[in-house]
């Protein structure tokens, strides 16, 4: 308006710049609430008046529509600050419900379990949302420490309502179960429940314990990493993949049960595919057996974030799909 107003009285009543005083409260009702686009409004009103004396327009009808437009342009300002605040304010209130939804879906896990530290880091791909139908979960129980890392195919709140059951059967089978083999033969059977149609969810289950190391079951999900105290890291991977969940058919036959040593200063990173699958700009997938440096920080949180830094800036953006980490560092 400033700079209109300058214009104006420069070039005088022949440019007709008079009409463009409505762009203040134009602007203002995009950017600011009801109260200060009524403000602005109110001085572009009288800016006009000013101007137009100056000019000498109102001994004709130009001046007055100049007048009328900056009036109409306040009211309808006014109006969509006010519907605007309306829907902001619906919105903050629904993201306040999800946020609590979220937090019971995938809750924080334990900085500590047993013999074990744990640190976690969750990406959605979708914009706004902290969840996906990547899921994770830490349970310890008598027998160790059991932990799941799955994948739900597809992307949504479909995505997210399969989650919530495979994750409900999880904490529940894992304090009543003597044994992983239970654990996963009670998480098929709600699997075989929830899902339909050709669904399924990629998951890996695993047992930690002092005594046996950990304990795997693979449903056709990637490899676990672990990186030995040594600094050396591997896939350890089972005889025989078995079906994801859902597409056990009723007959198929579950996963082997798998072990491998895990002692102190040892970790191990459970994760999904959108770490392993992510690619930079060339089409090149995250090598995340090379960048097991980023782990060598004590804490193992600050390890985990720093590993997530050095997957974005391998993306050079955001995720494409959801991206979840898990990781499992043996106390010394």
């Amino acid at each position: 308006m400033a700079v209109v107003a300058t214009v104006d009285v420069a070039a005088g009543p022949g440019v007709g710049l008079l009409p463009m005083v409505s762009l203040g409260p134009a602007f203002a009702g995009l950017i600011g609430g009801w109260r200060r686009t009524a403000c602005v409004g109110v001085f572009a009103f009288f800016l006009c008046l000013a101007l137009g004396f100056y000019d000498g327009v109102f001994a004709e009808r130009r001046g007055y529509a100049a007048v009328a437009a900056v009036a109409g342009v306040t009211a309808a300002g006014v109006a969509g600050a006010v519907m605007r605040q309306r829907r902001e304010a619906a919105f903050a209130s629904m993201c306040s419900i999800a946020e609590v939804a979220q937090r019971v879906l995938l809750r924080p896990v334990p900085r500590a379990a047993g013999h074990l530290r744990v640190a976690v880091s969750y990406a959605s791909a979708v914009a706004e949302a902290r969840i996906g139908g990547d899921l994770y979960e830490v349970v310890a129980a008598p027998a160790g420490v059991r932990v799941i890392v799955g994948d739900v195919q597809g992307k949504g709140l479909e995505a997210v309502e399969t989650a919530a059951a495979i994750l409900g059967a999880v904490r529940e089978a894992a304090h009543e179960e003597a044994d992983l083999e239970g654990v996963g033969a009670r998480l098929r059977r709600a699997a075989d429940r929830a899902l339909r149609g050709e669904k399924f969810v990629t998951a890996i289950i695993a047992e930690v314990s002092p005594e046996r190391g950990a304990v795997f079951l693979n449903h056709g999900h990637p490899p676990p990493l672990l990186v030995r105290a040594d600094g050396s890291a591997h896939f350890p991977e089972p005889t025989r993949y078995a079906l994801p969940l859902g597409l056990g058919l009723h007959q198929a036959a579950g996963p082997e049960p798998y072990q491998v040593d895990f002692g102190p200063g040892d970790q191990l990173l459970l994760y999904t595919d959108g770490v392993t699958e992510a690619r930079d700009a060339h089409g090149t997938f995250y090598p995340l057996a090379e960048r097991t440096g980023h782990l060598s920080d004590p804490d193992p949180q600050a390890a985990l974030e720093a590993l997530r830094a050095d997957l974005a800036q391998h993306t050079a953006g955001p995720p494409h799909d959801d991206a979840a980490m898990l990781l499992l560092r043996h106390r010394t």
